[in-house]
């Protein structure tokens, strides 16, 4: 998933630098003298932190699902082995000039060969959920036509060697690896590909669906569609909001369509997705700002869950939604609507969001107002939204550039469960970056990775006493690993990842984690 911020808005004014130098600095010396993790964040973060009072008193529910996630494209290799077609991240990475440090996909953790590896590290550290994703072209290698049984057989196999261990094989069917065959079709905004999707999803349920009962259609649709047709930071590489508009919008007709095709063939399925969703929070208490928050939680956060519950877009635009230019079609409300299992999120960080009346669409950014804009002022606001959105440093900074803010974790899964009539609810990925490496004895101390997840996890042990129906936590991610533009210039794994020669080491963090899954408790 994409953690740190786009890549027009990386570089930082000389007060945000200092801060997240002074940050990582601080942070790095307290570890080194021994300072409790679980302090750590409350010393340096205000009203975002947790007591640790609150902290120790923490525990989850007997049966609570601990777990860790990957991505196909982030994790396999094998970019091209057994049959395997090309796929937009395989394009795109292969272009000069689009990921740092010239990085690719095509070794990266090469899972595709040691899953078996770090299957023992998951059973190693007493999990009970592995989401990991299939990638499409290494299964049907254009997009349509007949399977790639060597995919189908991999996958077959990683799935065994899951139950093997006595962990839930949660898959996630996409994962942003488009088949490049698909994408000269003319990719997501064609809504041909729905039903191109629904068929694979079917393939999957018929081969897999014996064994697999956790289905995803998408891991964080929101993203892919934006960023890959709303501003081209991601492949394909596309900057057109009508364009992103029409992927989004078949995106959520390829949502319900699979959830038919995979229901149809597997009476074991539960499927529900894993949206990507950071609070907003007003930047002044106006009614205006106020009223700019909605429209970024409506845009951002539940544009795919609102359609599948109810089968309409949220109030993400000032008037109606704009049906013409997403491709929409009568009828098109039934085929969006189904009845989820189940919702599963992500959360990294939070966002201040304020109004943004009177902006054209030809601005010098061209973020169309749903993402961060940085201080570039009013001009490239999209009509349609009229908001402007900051990532706030008020807390530390993780050595991405984000915010960590822990509050945020309770106040989105307090707000789902309640629109939502309190659903149950997986934490699909919560993680951190912070580049951290063995000492002289082998071991790595990151201190900060304990700290991040023990304030988060605190405070979804509060969402949970307060009624919210959450199941399972994802920690991302199990191995260092790809992480999409940004090349491996970032690290969020609790295993540490020699890319030289591909050694595994689990982080102190991936020990502690281990600890906390085997206990229910964050004490451990």
């Amino acid at each position: 998933m994409v953690r740190s911020r786009p890549v027009a808005y990386l570089a930082m004014d000389r007060r945000t630098f200092v801060k997240k130098s002074f940050v990582t600095a601080a942070g790095a010396v307290l570890a080194n003298r021994g300072f409790a993790a679980k302090s750590l964040l409350s010393q340096e973060n205000g009203s975002g932190a947790v007591a640790p009072s609150e902290i120790d008193a923490a525990r989850f529910p007997s049966g609570f699902l601990w777990g860790l996630a990957s991505a196909s494209y982030q994790v396999e290799g094998a970019w091209d082995a057994d049959g395997k077609g090309e796929s937009i991240w395989d394009r795109f990475s292969h272009t000069v000039g689009k990921i740092k440090g010239a990085a690719t996909g095509d070794v990266s953790c090469d899972q595709y060969h040691r899953y078996k590896e770090d299957i023992a590290i998951l059973k190693r550290l007493n999990q009970k959920s592995y989401r990991f994703s299939t990638s499409w072209a290494r299964i049907q290698p254009t997009g349509t036509g007949p399977l790639n049984q060597k995919g189908i057989d991999h996958y077959s196999r990683l799935t065994d060697a899951v139950l093997e261990a006595g962990i839930r094989p949660f898959c996630t069917i996409y994962h942003w690896d488009l088949p490049q065959g698909l994408e000269d079709r003319g990719g997501w905004p064609n809504r041909d590909l729905a039903a191109y999707y629904a068929d694979f999803a079917g393939i999957l349920a018929k081969n897999l669906g014996d064994r697999i009962t956790t289905w995803a259609p998408f891991n964080m649709p929101w993203t892919f569609t934006y960023y890959g047709y709303g501003i081209g930071v991601f492949p394909p590489g596309k900057a057109n909001f009508d364009l992103f508009l029409k992927a989004a919008h078949t995106v959520n007709l390829a949502q319900g369509e699979a959830f038919r095709a995979i229901k149809a063939t597997s009476s074991k399925a539960t499927v529900g997705s894993a949206y990507g969703m950071a609070p907003a929070y007003p930047k002044t208490n106006s009614e205006a700002d106020r009223a700019a928050a909605a429209r970024y939680h409506a845009m951002n956060n539940v544009y795919f869950l609102n359609t599948a519950m109810y089968g309409e877009y949220p109030k993400a635009f000032v008037g109606e939604p704009p049906y013409k230019a997403m491709g929409f079609k009568p009828g098109d409300e039934k085929i969006m609507k189904v009845p989820l299992d189940w919702l599963g999120f992500h959360y990294y960080t939070r966002r201040i969001v304020s109004e943004a009346r009177g902006g054209s669409r030809s601005g010098t950014t061209g973020h169309f107002g749903t993402e961060t804009e940085g201080d570039g002022g009013s001009s490239s606001r999209d009509p349609l939204t009229q908001i402007h959105v900051e990532m706030p440093t008020e807390g530390p900074l993780t050595e991405a550039g984000l915010e960590i803010w822990p509050r945020g974790m309770y106040d989105l899964v307090t707000r789902i469960s309640r629109e939502y009539n309190h659903p149950v609810i997986e934490i699909s990925e919560n993680g951190c970056c912070y580049l951290d490496a063995p000492d002289e004895t082998g071991h790595v101390p990151d201190t900060r990775r304990i700290a991040f997840h023990r304030q988060h996890l605190a405070e979804l042990a509060r969402a949970i006493a307060d009624g919210a129906k959450v199941r399972a936590y994802h920690a991302w991610t199990l191995v260092d690993n790809f992480e999409w533009a940004d090349g491996y210039s970032q690290r969020y794994g609790l295993t540490y990842v020699d890319f030289r020669d591909q050694k595994r080491t689990i982080k102190d963090s991936g020990l502690w984690y281990g600890r906390v899954a085997a206990s229910n408790s964050l004490d451990a």
